[in-house]
């Protein structure tokens, strides 16, 4: 789960830092509907691909991160995200649904459960794994 989340973090600061413009990773959305990037690409050397309210990122090492964005863009995953992060790490795991329940329920305090099935890492947790990002660090 943690892993997940460092990954995601990651990747956020790698894809923020190549494009500039972006202020969160969900403004790829509105990038990619928009028709200024496409679909489909790569930056900060992870590769992209924008689908329905979400964005699928691989790594350089080919691990999968894939998220939706909630209304206000916030990052959101459920179990099915969670499964093909760890099946695509290079030692792979496919932990069950109960498993991750039982993870999900030792981090109340850093992962916040937006909709049934759906999570989110807080603020001091995305900070922690990422650290805050700044407009100036960014170019």
């Amino acid at each position: 789960m943690l892993g997940f989340v460092g990954a995601l973090g990651a990747a956020r600061a790698a894809v923020r830092k190549s494009v500039p413009s972006l202020n969160r990773l969900a403004d790829l959305l509105v990038l990619a509907h928009s028709g200024e990037i496409s679909r489909r690409g790569e930056a900060g050397g992870y590769s992209y691909a924008v689908h329905g309210v979400g964005c699928r990122l691989a790594s350089p090492e080919g691990i999968d991160i894939d998220v939706d964005f909630a209304a206000d863009g916030t990052e959101i995953f459920d179990f099915w995200r969670l499964r093909l992060f760890g099946q695509s790490l290079p030692t792979p795991v496919d932990p069950s649904a109960e498993d991750l329940r039982s993870a999900v329920e030792g981090l109340e305090d850093v992962l916040t459960e937006v909709r049934p099935g759906w999570f989110t890492a807080s603020g001091s947790l995305r900070d922690a794994f990422e650290g805050p990002v700044s407009n100036a660090s960014r170019s």
